[in-house]
């Protein structure tokens, strides 16, 4: 019965590919199989120690390692799902990238030895306007595919001052400094935390969560984000 109604379903209202708006086949979800193997990946798992997002925390907060699943720029296709998950309300489309970042990023092995993860928290006012953070759904996705445990509630952000994009990174540093707050960092201290965000461009908003995170003392920090669009 779910079966034959799942496809009333798909007759009715076909799922489309929210790059590439075509039909998805019935093992396909959110991103077509084609559009998928044409991301253009950054690799930078392979090398996590030392790669252009480790390096904008170097002489910052240690970190133990960092990637980026794929490049990001305005307008390419990556965008397109990412702009669809944060301001049309897609919110399946952060556990579907979640799952495929983490897939591939689990055979690199990029996830051993991580603890918990921890998605960049938004403020409850976003969080209410938007429906959910896309952060935490992109982390539901990976803790899927690796079973590592999610703890959303051991940073909070107090205040948010707009959008990002524009701005130069002084101004980001500036709008995201006491932005976040930690939460019993008798949880975080003596593990590895895994930073979980939609995209990387300054790592402003990462880095403070990272100094919030490091107050815990004796803890490992690695950070993760579907996109890269370092300048």
């Amino acid at each position: 019965m779910i079966s034959l109604l799942r496809h009333v379903k798909e007759v009715v209202k076909p799922r489309a590919c929210v790059i590439c708006q075509h039909r998805l086949a019935p093992t396909e979800h959110a991103v077509c199989t084609t559009c998928n193997r044409h991301l253009p990946r950054t690799h930078y798992a392979v090398e996590a120690r030392d790669n252009p997002v480790c390096r904008l925390f170097w002489k910052q907060v240690p970190i133990e390692r960092g990637a980026s699943w794929v490049v990001y720029a305005a307008h390419a296709p990556i965008s397109k799902a990412i702009y669809a998950l944060k301001y049309r309300h897609q919110a399946a489309i952060g556990q579907r990238l979640g799952e495929l970042m983490a897939t591939e990023l689990k055979a690199e092995g990029f996830f051993e030895g991580i603890d918990f993860i921890v998605p960049v928290p938004l403020t409850r006012g976003r969080c209410r306007e938007r429906g959910y953070n896309q952060s935490l759904l992109i982390a539901e996705g990976i803790a899927h595919v690796t079973s590592i445990a999610i703890d959303e509630h051991i940073l909070t952000r107090l205040h948010y001052k707009g959008s990002q994009t524009q701005q130069t990174i002084e101004r980001r540093r500036e709008n995201v400094k006491g932005a976040f707050q930690l939460h019993h960092p008798e949880r975080v201290r003596g593990h590895h935390v895994l930073l979980i965000d939609d995209v990387i461009t300054t790592g402003s908003t990462m880095l403070a969560c990272a100094k919030e995170l490091a107050r815990a003392g004796e803890v490992t920090i690695s950070v993760l984000s579907l996109g890269y669009a370092g300048r």
